[in-house]
């Protein structure tokens, strides 16, 4: 499985907040900080601020922080959210019922949807099991916190 661009650009934003929780930041911070096209972290910062992981404060003097220390913010919670769709395969998506693409000719024998189901379980497993804290190094501390 490969997660979206929005994912990635997600946790980068959030670890790069996580890292600078002494000031706000600003989105073009941020996107300049890893080299991401700023009206796509625009959108990322957007989803975030919509789930609760981070606040924005509007204004002259306005910026974004993480709304809850980061050893609160779950990984697997923020893939969850940011991630569409998790299936692995097409009939194993919230479409396969009605989508004519999703159909298998091997239902319901199939035992590949179970094997892949149980991977994906295993994953978010994982993911539930750390918090953004867990994957805040020192390195990327010292990186991040150079101006």
């Amino acid at each position: 499985m490969k997660l979206t661009l929005q994912t990635d650009y997600a946790l980068r934003a959030l670890i790069y907040l996580g890292s600078r929780t002494e000031r706000l930041s600003s989105i073009r911070e941020i996107a300049e900080a890893y080299g991401i096209s700023e009206a796509h972290m625009v959108k990322v910062i957007h989803r975030l601020g919509m789930a609760g992981f981070i606040d924005t404060i509007r204004g002259r003097n306005g910026g974004i922080r993480l709304a809850r220390p980061a050893a609160d913010i779950n990984i697997g919670a923020v893939v969850r959210y940011m991630e569409d769709d998790m299936a692995l395969l097409a009939c194993m998506g919230a479409n396969a019922d009605t989508d004519p693409r999703a159909q298998c000719l091997l239902m319901p024998a199939c035992r590949l949807r179970g094997v892949l189901g149980e991977a994906l379980q295993a994953m978010t497993t994982v993911l539930d099991r750390h918090t953004l804290a867990d994957v805040i190094t020192p390195f990327e501390r010292g990186r991040l916190n150079t101006p």
